[in-house]
């Protein structure tokens, strides 16, 4: 990693020394990566109907959950790392154990299911399912038996229905007092989900939500747009804290926890878009912001297509990246991104 001081900016050029583990366990497009709380494993979903579990520290494979008959667009497990949940396109969100890949429960819908989340407790789990053929798009919210052997509810708690435009991401705030949502107007709502009622709306983007995070204490959260743009936004009063703005259409935004004040965000010109094979005519870099100063300060190239998904670890210490071309690509920072200090 070679460092370059001046005018505000730290240049982050991948060179020799911060070489990426590159995870190839996927035939088609990256869909959603997650860490878990410990940082020790690595979950990703692609459109080739796999999820995958990885150790994120060396790149080796521990498994494979394979079930799903479509596309799996979304992936998250809980705290204490024993159980799974995911999303597909064949309209079913799946419950599994993350130890033995057997899967628990099935629930069905009536359409795709574009993401999932457990709350911060994991008792409970949100499907965000998809607007298409006449039926609503909703957010359901299922109970979770912490029991591996225990018997899994077909019964929702709620069903949230939006009247305006569909909702493709949603997030638990902070004790899981709300749920936000991410519409494909730009619209960005907070839900009151125990008495099923909106509580409150802001007009964040300008284009479709492609992606949402909360931070590490779920009190804000940060979302990535197709309007070239990704915000931070207060959880509790949908204030708009700071904006970061990009010349390309962005897919996933994540926020560094420890250490540095960043956020990373990704994304790139549509492949079908693009005229040359240039990865830089697409834009296909990771882009590094300084958190409060809202300036770009660094870029890591190596993706040859649109980067889908970013995650950050939860030490800080690393970021996975997994793009269109099917690659995951995990980088660990050098003692360098430790010690720097940004000079203005």
């Amino acid at each position: 990693m070679t460092l370059i001081f001046g005018n505000a900016f730290l240049f982050l050029l991948c060179h020799n020394i911060m070489r990426p583990i590159l995870l190839q366990g996927h035939t088609r497009a990256l869909t959603q990566i997650k860490y878990n709380r410990e940082g020790d494993l690595l979950f990703t979903v692609s459109k080739d109907k796999v999820a995958n579990v990885w150790y994120s520290h060396n790149g080796e494979r521990l498994g494979t959950y394979t079930d799903h008959q479509g596309s799996i667009w979304t992936i998250d497990v809980n705290a204490d790392s024993t159980l799974l949940v995911t999303g597909s396109a064949d309209n079913s969100c799946k419950l599994w154990e993350v130890q033995t890949g057997r899967c628990l429960k099935t629930w069905e819908f009536k359409t795709a299911v574009k993401r999932v989340e457990f709350s911060e407790d994991g008792s409970m789990v949100l499907c965000v399912t998809e607007e298409r053929m006449g039926y609503s798009g909703t957010v359901t919210v299922y109970p979770i038996n912490s029991d591996i052997n225990g018997t899994q509810s077909d019964t929702p708690i709620v069903v949230i229905i939006n009247n305006g435009k569909k909702a493709v991401v949603a997030s638990w705030s902070s004790l899981d007092k709300y749920i936000i949502t991410g519409h494909e107007d730009g619209t960005v709502c907070q839900w009151d989900w125990k008495a099923n009622e909106k509580i409150k709306s802001i007009k964040a983007h300008e284009s479709i939500l492609s992606d949402m995070q909360p931070s590490s204490d779920r009190t804000y959260f940060i979302t990535s747009s197709k309007d070239k743009s990704a915000k931070i936004i207060d959880a509790a009063t949908l204030d708009i804290k700071k904006t970061y703005t990009a010349d390309t259409p962005l897919n996933s935004a994540s926020i560094t926890p420890k250490h540095q004040e960043f956020v990373i965000i990704g994304g790139g010109q549509d492949a079908m878009n693009v005229t040359t094979t240039s990865a830089r005519q697409g834009k296909f870099e990771s882009r590094f912001y300084h958190k409060i100063l809202e300036e770009e300060v660094g870029r890591v190239r190596g993706h040859f297509g649109p980067i889908n998904t970013i995650a950050v670890h939860p030490d800080g210490g690393s970021y996975s990246s997994g793009g269109e071309d099917g690659y995951v690509r995990v980088h660990h920072f050098d003692p360098d991104y430790y010690t720097f200090k940004l000079e203005i």
